[in-house]
């Protein structure tokens, strides 16, 4: 019997993980169009509109040109590495997000007659991996892309390159610092690492309340009652991404590319897949942590409607919180591109000053508000 369970779990599990996997790399060429789209509006340019109908059809044609690309592969390069590296900074990215709950969990009414207490059963976890340590199993796999970086660089026996890596690492080292800071406030305030009950704690139908006091006209997001944890963790994300204004480990103007400058084809492709891959688990991160995750207006409705069947009830649940959360994640990736196109690149002993001087101390000092807060 335990065995049998244990199959079915791993049945729903890699089900789920397949249909997660082809959603998001169907969504990188929309990412990538649409980033090009906005750079240009930001920019007063046309952008693509060449290739298909307002050029949607230019992420194809890319896709196209890199499998055709010749393979380059440096003449004194540590293959192994080399190789690995594209590995590494594609797949700890797609990895991390099998523990986001990217909706509600659908429970049936399992109360047997003459109980005086309902019983729930869950039927379904909108998350490939339910996890009740899902943020630190997330940080953890996510935290792996670094090798990645450093691989790339490392690997490709060039100075450019090890010199972009070396950032990347540096980079990504400290900000996680920062990041983590502003994720035990939140944790301190939610008093879990489920994910799912992040997002439960903020679904709250009556509206923010805020230090003993409802405001029903906001919701009860966790960015009204961390801001500062919020805009720490927005800092670490355009870091933890290497985006502009951020972007030390490529500096297309002082590297050329940076890690990946030696790479070609398939394998640069896998490189640049990784980056939106990893903007995607941190939006969707962000948008769980901060701006309710899944809820959204009319969940706490479908359950009152007594004329429909329970079934049905659970469906259209789980429909409506995938839709919330994914309007929320591009929302945030709307975010990025547009600072992407908006901001100038920090010099790098800007970018470790913010790091190391501003958000860690930030980052403290919030954590002693916040404890002081808990307490009192």
């Amino acid at each position: 019997m335990f065995l049998a369970l244990e199959a079915q779990d791993l049945v729903r599990a890699a089900v789920k993980g397949g249909l997660v996997i082809f959603a998001l790399l169907n969504v990188v060429p929309v990412l990538v169009w649409l980033e090009r789209r906005i750079s240009a509006y930001i920019q007063g340019r046309v952008g693509p509109n060449r290739v298909g109908p307002a050029g949607l059809l230019q992420p194809l044609a890319d896709a196209v040109k890199l499998a055709f690309k010749e393979e380059i592969v440096p003449k004194d390069a540590d293959r192994f590495l080399y190789y690995m590296a594209p590995v590494l900074a594609f797949f700890p990215a797609a990895a991390a997000f099998a523990f986001i709950p990217f909706g509600p969990e659908i429970v049936r009414d399992a109360t047997p007659e003459g109980a005086t207490s309902r019983i729930y059963e869950l039927v379904c976890d909108l998350r490939v991996q339910p996890s009740t340590l899902g943020v630190l199993a997330l940080l953890a796999t996510s935290s792996l892309g670094v090798y990645g970086i450093a691989f790339g660089g490392w690997a490709s026996n060039s100075k450019y390159p090890l010199m972009g890596a070396v950032r990347g690492a540096a980079q990504m080292i400290s900000y996680e610092v920062a990041m983590g800071l502003a994720l035990v406030a939140v944790i301190a305030t939610v008093g879990s690492v489920d994910l799912q009950r992040f997002v439960s704690d903020q679904a709250r139908p009556e509206g923010l309340r805020f230090l003993g006091v409802d405001v029903p006209f906001l919701p009860n997001w966790h960015v009204f009652h961390q801001p500062l944890a919020f805009l720490i963790f927005v800092c670490a994300m355009f870091a933890e991404n290497n985006r502009l204004p951020f972007d030390l480990p490529e500096a297309e103007p002082e590297l050329g590319a940076g890690y990946h400058a030696e790479y070609t084809g398939l394998k640069f492709a896998m490189f640049f897949m990784g980056e939106y891959l990893a903007m995607i688990t941190m939006s969707a991160l962000c948008v769980t942590l901060f701006l309710g995750g899944w809820s959204g207006p009319g969940l706490h409705l479908v359950g009152h409607a007594g004329t429909l069947d329970p079934a049905v009830v659970g469906v259209f649940e789980g429909a409506l919180g995938v839709f919330w959360f994914s309007v929320k994640v591009m929302a945030v990736l709307c975010f990025y591109m547009w600072v992407r196109w908006t901001l100038p690149r920090f010099r790098y002993d800007q970018l470790m000053g913010l790091g190391w001087k501003g958000l860690i101390p930030a980052g403290l000092a919030n954590l002693f508000l916040t404890a002081g807060a808990m307490v009192l």
